[in-house]
């Protein structure tokens, strides 16, 4: 009966303590940190969050009329993930990086 009170007392502390938990262990003492799992990211959207950032650095060549439409059109979900990182030559903010960086990595 002891040990399961224990068991509940340290389910209650790992619940209140958002996942870390550190506790002895007998005899010696040691510590363990117990880690949950950290929520999903939001799904990135091309349209709302990708297209602005490629229409402010890359129009108007890339977009229709421009001279590199036909070749590489930026307005295509499709070239962005063909180009991967390699469009970061002309995209160097850290915060439109990463929204890229997290595009090319979810799933079409």
């Amino acid at each position: 009966m002891r040990i399961v009170l224990i068991l509940i007392a340290m389910l209650l502390l790992l619940v209140e303590s958002g996942g870390t938990v550190k506790f002895a262990r007998w005899p010696e003492v040691a510590s363990a940190t117990v880690v949950t799992p950290s929520a999903p990211k939001a799904r990135v959207d091309f349209d709302t969050q990708l297209k602005p950032i490629f229409q402010s650095k890359c129009m108007p060549c890339h977009f229709s009329g421009g001279q590199m439409y036909d070749r590489l059109p930026f307005d295509k979900p499709a070239t962005i993930r063909k180009l991967g990182t390699r469009l970061f030559t002309r995209i160097k903010e850290d915060n439109d990086r990463r929204l890229i960086e997290d595009f090319l990595t979810q799933s079409p």
